[in-house]
C-alpha cells in the first residue's frame, strides 16, 4: 500500500503490527507508533537530551561504554541512540584513476581517524534489529540528513523511516518535534549524497592523477589532494598572497592642519588627501601658514537612526568572533556546536537572520534575566520597548533553520573562557535586535583659504542615544567632539603638518577573510567553509606564520600546475556551478543520478588532457616538494625554484619588472634617484616580500 505524503511515497509495510494512522497534516507522534523505535541522534549529548526530553527517568543501558536510553508505554517502547558523526564514508577497492565506482562503507574500515565509531554502528546494528521504526533525529541539515539516512538504509528499511526537526534541544521543543515526525526528507538528503559523490569524485581521480605523476617523476609515493571547492580556495588565497608579494609601496601626502576656535582645538584635514606629488603637498602647507586661518565655508549637520544589526547566521558569528576574539572560523564553529549540545543557543550551522515567529522572546529574555551580567540589561530592554519584542531581522533565510538565539535555558557548569565569549555575543545581539535604533549626529565642517583655493574637512560625532548599542556595544563608534562653529566664522590656524605616508598592499589575510570570500562567491556551505579552510593547513598548502598566514612552496606549486594545465579545477564558475545543480535537487528541479553524471564527463574530459602532460606535471610538483633537484635555481639565495628568465624564477622576475615599471611614477612623486628609491623600498616594511628580495638581489649586484 502506498500513501502519498508530501509528494513523497512512503510504502506502507503488510505486516499488520506495522499499521499507523496518518494525520491529513502530514506528520504523526512517535507515541503512535506500535512496536519498538529507534532514535538516532547524531551525538550522545544530544541523545541524553532527546532521551531526557521524551521522558523524566528514561532506563539508561550501555555498550562498550557507549550510552542509550529506554523510555516503555503500554504499547510502544522508544529507544534512543547515538551516531558519531558520519558513520559511512565513501570507497572504492578500483585502483588508478579515472575510477567511478563507489560505494557507502563503515567508515572506520577505511579510516583510521574513524575507528571509534565501530562500537557506534555495532551498538545501532544490534538495536536497528529489534526495531520496528526508526527516527532520523540527526541535525536538521543535510549533513544530518545523510548521516542518519546512511545508518537506517544500511541497518534498518528506510520504508518505516521518519524525520524529527527541531532547531534547539530545548526540552519543549524536542517533544513537540517528536510529536510531529515528518516522513524521511529525500530532497535534502539526494543533495547531500550528491554532494558527498561530487567531492569524492573530484578528489579521488585528480588528486591521484597527481600523485601517479609525481611517482612517475620521482619513483616516490606522496599524499596530494584537490577538491572541488578545496582548489578553487587555495587559488584564491594564493592571488591574495602574490598581491601582497609584489606590491610595491608609492609615496603619497597629506596635509593637517590643527585648529582652534574659542580656546577649542580640533584637527582638519585637506579635502583632496592623499596628494600624489610632496611638492603639492608642501606648497598647500606654505600658503596656510602664511594665512594663519582657514573660513567655515558650510556645515552639514545630519541626525540619523542607526538599527540594530540582524541575529547571527552562522558567518556573521565567525565574523564577529575574528574581529572581537580573534577566534578562527573552526574555533567558533565548533564552541557554537558546544553550546548547542548544551542546549544554551539554538543549532549554529545556519544562515538565517531571521527568528522563528512563534518564539517567546519574553520568556527567553526573563530567564537570561536571571544571569548577572543580563539582568540589568533585561529589565531595562522590557523597559525601554515596553515589552513590544519586535526583532530586526536580515535578509537571508534558511529553509532548515533559524537564525542562531539564546534557548534562555541556564549554564549547568562554568563556560570556558571562549564559550563564555561566544555565548555572550549571542544574547547581546539577541537583546539588541529588539531594542530601538541608536541616535547619532554628524557635523561636517568645510572650511576654506581666504581666497578658497583649497578646502579642509573637519568632523564631529556625538552618541544622542545609544539604543540598542548599550545592549551591543562592540560597533559603538568613537565620539569626536567640534567647538561650536557658524558659517563665516574665522578659526586660527595653529601648526600644518604634512605627512607622508605609503600606498599599502591588500590586507594580510586571515581565515575569517577566506571564509567571507567563499560565501560571497557561492563556494561551499555553512557547515563545510571553515573546515575546507582548515584542511589547507593540513594538506601542507597554507602555513601559519608569526605575522599570519602564508602560501607554502608546495601550495604554490599546486597552483601552478592548475592554473598552467587545468584552469577549469581553480575555477569558482566550475564549483559555483555545480552548487547551483546541488540546490536544484533540493527544489526537485533536477536528479542526482544526471548531475553526478555530468560532473563524471567533465572529470573524464581533464583526466584525457591531463594525461598528455603528466610528465611534466610530476616533474614541476616534484621540484616544488623538493622531492627532486631542479638543475639551477632562482638567483635570490632564499628562493628554491627554477629560473624562469634573466636568472629569476617566475615570481622573482615578475617582481623585478614591476621595480623598474614603477620607478617613473616614485620619480614624480619624490624626485628619488634610482638608487633612493631601492634603498627605500628595501627598508620599507609595506615592501612586498618578493621585491624586497630582488632589490636587495640589485643592490648588491650594484656592490
Amino acid at each position: 500500500m502506498l500513501i502519498q505524503w508530501d509528494n513523497l511515497m512512503l510504502i506502507q509495510p503488510r505486516d499488520e503490527s506495522y499499521q499507523f494512522k496518518l494525520h491529513d497534516k502530514g506528520f504523526i507522534s512517535i507515541w503512535e507508533l506500535k512496536g519498538k523505535v529507534l532514535v538516532i541522534a547524531e551525538k550522545p549529548k544530544a541523545s541524553k537530551r532527546i532521551a531526557l526530553a521524551l521522558a523524566q527517568n528514561p532506563t539508561v543501558y550501555r555498550y562498550k561504554g557507549i550510552p542509550y536510553y529506554e523510555i516503555r508505554n503500554a504499547t510502544s517502547t522508544v529507544i534512543v541512540a547515538s551516531a558519531a558523526g558520519h558513520l559511512y564514508e565513501l570507497h572504492t577497492d578500483a585502483s588508478g584513476y579515472p575510477v567511478f565506482e563507489y560505494k557507502w562503507i563503515p567508515a572506520y574500515l577505511v579510516n583510521d581517524e574513524k575507528s571509534h565509531t565501530k562500537a557506534y554502528l555495532e551498538l545501532l546494528e544490534m538495536l536497528s534489529k529489534r526495531c520496528n521504526y526508526y527516527v532520523n533525529a540527526c541535525d536538521y541539515d543535510i549533513e544530518g540528513s545523510v548521516i542518519g539516512y546512511l545508518i537506517i538504509k544500511h541497518l534498518g528499511d528506510e520504508r518505516r523511516a521518519f524525520r524529527a526537526k527541531f532547531s534547539s534541544l530545548v526540552p519543549s521543543e524536542l517533544r513537540a518535534s517528536f510529536s510531529r515526525l515528518m516522513p524521511l526528507d529525500y530532497d535534502m538528503i539526494e543533495a547531500g549524497l550528491c554532494r558527498h559523490e561530487l567531492d569524492w569524485l573530484w578528489g579521488i581521480n585528480i588528486s591521484r592523477a597527481l600523485m601517479r605523476a609525481v611517482f612517475k617523476s620521482t619513483g616516490r609515493r606522496t599524499t596530494l589532494s584537490v577538491g572541488r571547492v578545496q582548489t578553487p580556495t587555495l587559488k584564491y588565497v594564493v592571488d591574495k598572497t602574490l598581491e601582497r608579494k609584489l606590491h610595491i609601496p608609492l609615496p603619497q601626502f597629506s596635509v593637517h592642519v590643527l585648529l582652534e576656535k574659542d580656546g577649542a582645538r580640533f584637527v582638519a584635514d585637506l579635502s583632496t588627501n592623499p596628494i600624489a606629488r610632496k611638492a603639492d603637498a608642501e606648497a598647500v602647507a606654505r600658503l596656510l601658514s602664511s594665512h594663519g586661518y582657514l573660513v567655515v565655508k558650510d556645515l552639514h549637520i545630519e541626525r540619523y537612526r542607526y538599527s540594530p544589526p540582524p541575529p547571527f547566521n552562522l558567518s556573521d558569528l565567525q565574523e564577529e568572533a575574528a574581529r572581537i576574539y580573534g577566534l578562527s572560523p573552526m574555533e567558533t564553529q565548533n564552541i557554537a556546536e558546544q553550546l548547542y549540545l548544551e542546549a544554551l543557543i539554538s543549532y549554529p550551522r545556519t544562515n538565517s537572520q531571521k527568528l522563528p515567529p512563534g518564539l517567546n522572546y519574553k520568556e527567553i529574555l526573563l530567564k537570561l534575566a536571571q544571569i548577572k551580567d543580563y539582568s540589568s540589561l533585561v529589565s531595562r530592554l522590557i523597559a525601554e520597548t515596553k515589552g513590544i519584542l519586535k526583532p530586526v531581522e536580515g535578509e537571508k533565510e534558511d529553509p532548515a533553520h533559524p537564525a542562531i538565539y539564546p534557548t534562555g535555558l541556564l549554564p549547568q557548569k562554568p563556560l570556558s573562557k571562549k564559550q563564555h565569549a561566544i555565548y555572550d555575543l549571542i544574547v547581546r545581539r539577541f537583546l539588541a535586535v529588539f531594542a530601538p535604533p541608536a541616535i547619532i549626529t554628524r557635523t561636517k565642517v568645510i572650511l576654506v583659504t581666504p581666497r578658497h583655493e583649497y578646502s579642509f574637512e573637519a568632523t564631529g560625532l556625538v552618541i544622542e542615544s545609544p539604543g540598542w548599542l548599550t545592549y551591543y556595544p562592540f560597533h559603538k563608534p568613537e565620539a569626536r567632539m567640534l567647538p561650536y562653529l557658524r558659517q563665516g566664522d574665522v578659526v586660527k590656524v595653529v601648526k600644518v603638518k604634512v605627512n607622508r605616508s605609503y600606498t599599502k598592499p591588500p590586507p594580510r589575510l586571515r581565515k575569517i577573510d577566506i571564509l567571507r570570500w567563499m560565501e560571497s562567491v557561492g563556494i561551499g556551505t555553512e557547515s563545510t567553509r571553515a573546515l575546507i579552510i582548515e584542511k589547507l593547513f593540513e594538506r601542507g598548502y597554507l602555513a601559519s606564520t608569526r605575522t599570519g598566514i602564508d602560501v607554502t612552496d608546495l601550495g604554490f606549486g599546486i597552483v601552478d600546475v592548475i592554473e598552467k594545465f587545468f584552469p577549469e579545477l581553480g575555477s569558482v564558475e566550475l564549483t559555483r556551478r555545480f552548487e547551483a545543480l546541488i540546490e536544484d535537487i533540493m527544489k526537485r528541479r533536477r536528479l542526482r543520478e544526471e548531475i553526478v553524471q555530468g560532473a563524471k564527463e567533465v572529470i573524464r574530459k581533464l583526466i584525457e588532457k591531463f594525461d598528455m602532460y603528466s610528465i611534466e606535471v610530476g616533474k614541476m610538483l616534484s621540484r616544488s616538494m623538493g622531492l627532486e633537484p631542479v638543475t639551477s635555481k632562482c638567483n635570490i639565495p632564499s628562493c628554491r625554484r627554477e629560473p624562469y628568465a634573466n636568472g629569476l624564477c617566475k615570481y622573482h622576475y615578475q617582481a623585478l619588472e614591476l621595480v623598474k615599471n614603477m620607478y617613473s611614477e616614485w620619480k614624480n612623486r619624490e624626485n628619488a634617484s634610482f638608487a633612493e628609491y631601492l634603498a627605500k623600498l628595501a627598508k620599507l616594511k609595506l615592501t612586498g616580500d618578493y621585491v624586497r628580495d630582488v632589490v636587495k638581489y640589485v643592490l648588491k649586484a650594484g656592490d
